[in-house]
């Protein structure tokens, strides 16, 4: 497995498994919903911060500490982009959640694709792979809200 196949995805299982577990797991320590995220700006900024540093990162060789920084910035990014779906707020109902991760796993993976078609095959498609978890805990999502409906219904 060459370096840029690690790289990339260790990217996106940063922002697909990393980030919502660091979310999950400070959910009594950190007051996450103090942090404004609403999910009409966090999506397409977050696509658009991590559309960049996917394409900084795939294309250029960084030094150690600028790519560590640039590491940093995508799970903090990422962790505020999970907020609207693990830490809702009134307004962001189930079934909006769903969508809004549905909308987002191949928006995320735009960039992903732009390198593949600039030639760095194994580390775009590495970079898809890590980020299906994201993919998974839509229909995660999409079927928790279906089976608590379908429980309402019956009871």
């Amino acid at each position: 497995m060459t370096p840029e196949i690690v790289h990339m995805g260790v990217m996106g299982l940063l922002t697909s498994v990393v980030a919502p577990g660091l979310v999950l797991a400070t959910r009594s320590s950190i007051r996450w919903h103090r942090i404004p995220a609403p999910p009409v700006l966090v999506l397409p900024l977050f696509v658009l911060l991590h559309g960049l540093l996917t394409i900084v990162m795939g294309l250029w060789s960084l030094s150690m500490v600028t790519d560590t920084l640039l590491h940093a910035v995508l799970v903090v990014a990422a962790a505020v982009f999970w907020l609207p779906v693990l830490v809702p707020r009134p307004g962001f109902p189930e079934p909006a959640r769903g969508v809004y991760l549905f909308l987002a796993a191949p928006s995320l993976d735009l960039a992903a694709v732009f390198l593949v078609i600039d030639g760095h095959e194994p580390g775009g498609l590495a970079m898809i792979v890590g980020m299906m978890p994201l993919c998974l805990a839509a229909v995660v999502v999409a079927w928790q809200w279906i089976v608590r409906e379908e429980r309402e219904v019956s009871t």
